[in-house]
């Protein structure tokens, strides 16, 4: 599994401490290669990584901001991508098996220990094969390509 990993000038330290802790793990992540200045744009970052975890197979996005809402917006444009703003381990499991999502954002602000937790938690846990998650998915797929109308 490849993972992408971002963020904007209010989590740049943040970022350093969960690659270090992943890589501690054995686990390799890929930065996106924008760089960091005091007023760079959220936006940027999550699109960028968003469409690397869009176009690269078997893989999985992590960003990070102040509080990780701005990130999740902005993420969540990008067709094909669906991110969970994590505050906690259940909100980190339940998007990655109830949603399917392929992208975590996380807020800087958060203690650094339950971010490990929460990235730890999001990278483990596999999407469920559970009939309706996978249906409301689809929906949602079908209505990012055009195909569903709301009721």
């Amino acid at each position: 599994m490849t993972i992408f990993i971002a963020a904007d000038h209010r989590g740049v330290e943040a970022k350093k401490e969960i690659s270090k802790h992943l890589e501690n793990n054995g686990i390799k992540v890929t930065e996106i290669g924008l760089p960091n200045y005091e007023l760079d744009h959220y936006p940027d970052f999550a699109f960028k990584l968003g469409k690397l975890v869009r176009e690269t197979k078997d893989s999985i996005g992590i960003l990070i901001c102040g509080n990780g809402v701005g990130m999740s917006i902005a993420a969540n444009k990008v067709k094909g991508i669906r991110c969970v703003k994590a505050n906690s381990v259940d909100d980190a499991f339940k998007g990655r098996q109830h949603n399917g999502c392929n992208v975590l954002a996380i807020g800087a602000g958060t203690n650094i220990e339950l971010l490990k937790e929460i990235v730890d938690t999001f990278i483990s846990t596999k999407e469920s094969n559970t009939k309706r998650y996978l249906e409301r998915i689809e929906k949602i797929i079908k209505y990012e390509n055009g195909e569903y109308n709301e009721l």
